[in-house]
């Protein structure tokens, strides 16, 4: 029985009831056991369970009948005014709170979670309480507040909601090189980076969205919490008993939102529970190995979701990438790191072990301010006379990571996906063996010339700002970057569909334009951003089409929901930043009283330096004291072809599972984060992705999505009370005296590992190197 064509049959009725009818009309009848091998075969795929049957016209995951209803309702209203009007409003409000918050330390950030909560009584309220009259043609009131409408409604609140990465290129001109350029190069700016990446998103949609092998994990966390607010019922939940998905949501939430207030800000030691450097605060070694500010993370526990889920969800994460991740993380940082650290490797042990900052020879954070001259440029003599850059040992291994990362990503591709990619290019959305992309291809598709426009335009926007202005960027660099972002935009969004783990270009990029344009800081941040921006973008884009496509949101207004809402988020924070520089006295000056001492742009500055400045030519190229990671290039190309061919002698072993690239990349967060993000992660996935779900398979299919979306909710509302509540009042100074200072706030940081203390402290006046 051909699976695509009993669908086909089936697609004749408009509602969710008579497909579910007719589809056990043909269960009944037929009893067909499709095997999930010959509906899903284009690579091995290690999400999949291939000896699994298939009795109903469901996604051959778990995971995704788990979250995702396999039934559509084609009369939902969709593009309704309220959707456009609650939308809309989210998407001034929150980028605009987000990007003023942006430039303070300490920070909050509103995520798409929170006004995913907040819409759902709002667009209720607008359904009971507007009347249901028309205003020029367009209905007031549609009728009840659908899933669709509210998806929507995420969407355009999600999108912008972060500072867009190209205000910062903004701020650091005006910052760190006085370069004051108009509003309207701001614009172009912005617009550029962002849309570009939408555009490829788009065209890349057949093979990032339409493969029901591309499952994109931190989706299904949000599909679960979307059907239990609008308490969907659909087969993948299973029959368990129990309470309902909604009240285990509401105890879930409401516990996490209470808990948080300890170690978010009473009892912090929770937080960061280094227990074992209670124990020896001040030796030096144990602190090393068992602390969580600078150390490896060895005390292995911490009663924080949010420090857990720094990384992401490790509900939302397959167990076996998660493995990965773990075993990478074991091995190079727990015990190659030592290794190299107590060995003196590149002068290590003059500096922490673990450090997102860079260090002179002195063994004090490196002062770029030191070797530029009045226009930034690098003064060789002033450097010479002053200090190589030297890496703490984790900041170096992540380096080296990155590099085998980027070489790994396309050997894995070329290996593992070449055959999906292919097919994929041929096979429209109906000919795809899987129920949610034939639903979907009922709906009119978003022409690929829509996408070449934008694509156009947002070139053309580019060209013009950094040709018109002076920004010492030739074009040629411009296509370079673009060029770059499209070659990685395919296996990069392969591998996150499948393990939820993005591999980052950032690294890559400032690397290639080090050397191609040394000397050029403004130049190095442009083609970083337009490198690695436009590819993250482009897969930021890809997750929300997935997300549209498993809710059964028409394509075109979620085309257009997307490309509105990021203009307008864009625009919105180019105005509120403006302002800022206009209005707050000291804007992003180190002693700024109100806290505006802009962090980011201060990361973002030193880098363009380090990077665009001092160049990679003095860290990593022969002769220099990193030139060693280079050969990491080499052992991102060597290991996934040593894994394929291991695969191909024993195809149905566990090697099948190993993903060089997650490996590589899965501690890609180190710096910023730290080690003791990653233990926790891990031990929590390990029990509840790989004990609960093979001990408890009907608990963790009804309950395990909808815990992390409450777990995750929980916490974003409230660090937002904490914060606005506990420390932005009287500018933090409430309870300076009394709960800011007492042992639970202080036992964690009160130690060689919140000192972040080197092995070897060097006399006043004494360097190394």
């Amino acid at each position: 029985m051909d699976p695509i064509a009993t669908d086909e049959r089936r697609s004749s009725g408009s509602s969710s009831v008579s497909i579910e009818e007719k589809e056990k009309i043909d269960i009944e009848k037929t009893r067909v056991a499709l095997k999930v091998e010959d509906v899903v075969a284009d690579f091995d795929d290690p999400n999949i369970d291939k000896d699994a049957i298939l009795f109903e016209d469901d996604s051959p995951y778990p995971e995704v009948r788990s979250a995702v209803a396999n039934t559509d309702d084609p009369s939902m209203p969709v593009s309704s005014l309220r959707v456009w009007v609650i939308g809309i409003i989210w998407a001034i409000i929150i980028p605009g709170m987000n990007q003023f918050f942006f430039f303070r330390f300490p920070s909050v950030t509103v995520s798409g979670i929170v006004a995913q909560l907040i819409s759902f009584p709002i667009g209720r309220a607008w359904a009971r309480f507007l009347p249901n009259v028309k205003i020029f043609g367009v209905s007031l009131n549609p009728g009840p507040f659908n899933v669709k409408e509210h998806v929507l409604i995420t969407i355009m609140a999600s999108v912008g909601s972060g500072s867009a990465y190209a205000t910062d290129i903004v701020a650091v001109q005006r910052v760190y090189y006085n370069q004051i350029y108009t509003f309207g190069y701001q614009w172009m700016i912005v617009m550029s980076t962002q849309l570009i990446g939408f555009s490829i998103g788009g065209i890349a949609r057949r093979f990032l969205v339409q493969p029901p092998s591309m499952i994109w994990p931190a989706n299904l966390v949000t599909c679960a919490l979307f059907n239990t607010l609008h308490s969907q019922v659909y087969a993948g939940m299973g029959n368990r008993g129990g309470i309902s998905r909604e009240r285990f949501f509401f105890y879930a939430f409401l516990g996490s939102t209470c808990w948080y207030f300890f170690p978010g800000y009473i009892f912090q030691a929770l937080s960061f529970f280094n227990w074992v450097c209670w124990i020896a605060p001040n030796n030096v070694v144990v602190n090393q190995l068992f602390g969580y500010s600078s150390g490896l993370g060895m005390s292995l526990i911490t009663f924080d979701w949010a420090q857990i889920a720094y990384i992401g969800s490790p509900l939302a994460t397959p167990w076996w990438a998660e493995a990965n991740i773990a075993a990478g993380f074991v091995f190079f940082f727990w015990i190659v790191t030592p290794i190299l650290y107590y060995t003196n490797a590149w002068y290590s042990k003059f500096m922490p072990i673990s450090s997102r900052t860079s260090f002179d020879r002195f063994g004090q954070t490196y002062d770029v301010s030191r070797i530029i001259n009045d226009d930034a440029s690098l003064n060789v003599a002033k450097y010479e006379a002053y200090s190589p850059l030297f890496l703490s040992t984790t900041f170096a291994m992540s380096y080296g990571l990155s590099f085998a990362s980027i070489t790994a990503t396309l050997t894995h591709t070329f290996l593992y996906f070449r055959k999906q990619i292919w097919v994929q290019s041929r096979r429209s959305m109906s000919e795809q063996p899987d129920i949610h992309a034939r639903l979907m291809s009922k709906y009119p598709q978003v022409p690929e010339w829509w996408y070449g426009i934008i694509f156009i335009t947002m070139f053309v926007f580019g060209i013009v700002s950094i040709e018109v202005w002076n920004t010492q960027f030739p074009v040629w660099a411009f296509v370079l970057a673009l060029i770059i972002s499209f070659l990685y935009t395919i296996p990069i969004g392969m591998i996150q569909a499948i393990t939820n783990q993005q591999i980052g270009l950032n690294v890559v990029t400032e690397l290639i334009i080090g050397y191609a344009l040394p000397g050029r800081p403004i130049a190095m941040m442009m083609f970083k951003t337009w490198g690695y921006i436009t590819m993250a973008q482009a897969l930021t884009f890809a997750s929300d089409f997935k997300l549209g496509h498993y809710m059964k949101i028409p394509p075109r207004p979620m085309f257009w929901s997307q490309v509105v809402a990021t203009v307008i988020a864009g625009t919105v924070q180019l105005g509120v930043q403006a302002w800022m520089f206009t209005h707050i006295k000291g804007l992003c000056a180190p002693d700024q009283p109100d806290g505006f001492i802009c962090p980011s742009t201060q990361v973002f500055g030193t880098a363009s330096i380090i990077w665009g400045v001092i160049g990679p030519a003095r860290q990593f190229s022969p002769g220099q004291i990193y030139y060693g990671l280079v050969f990491f290039f080499i052992i991102g190309i060597v290991c996934p072809v040593g894994g394929w061919l291991v695969s191909l002698k024993w195809p149905n072993s566990w090697i099948k599972y190993i993903n060089f690239p997650v490996i590589f990349s899965g501690t890609g967060a180190i710096p910023p984060a730290t080690a003791f993000n990653y233990v926790p992660w891990s031990i929590v996935g390990f029990v509840f992705n790989y004990v609960i779900r093979r001990r408890h398979f009907s608990w963790w299919t009804k309950y395990n999505y909808v815990l992390s979306a409450a777990l995750d909710s929980g916490v974003a509302v409230s660090a937002i009370l904490v914060f606005f509540i506990l420390q932005y009042p009287a500018n933090g100074t409430i309870g300076k005296d009394t709960i800011q200072v007492w042992w639970g706030n202080t036992v964690s940081f009160n130690n060689a590992d919140g000192a972040a203390a080197p092995l070897v402290n060097l006399a006043p006046g004494a360097s190394f190197g």
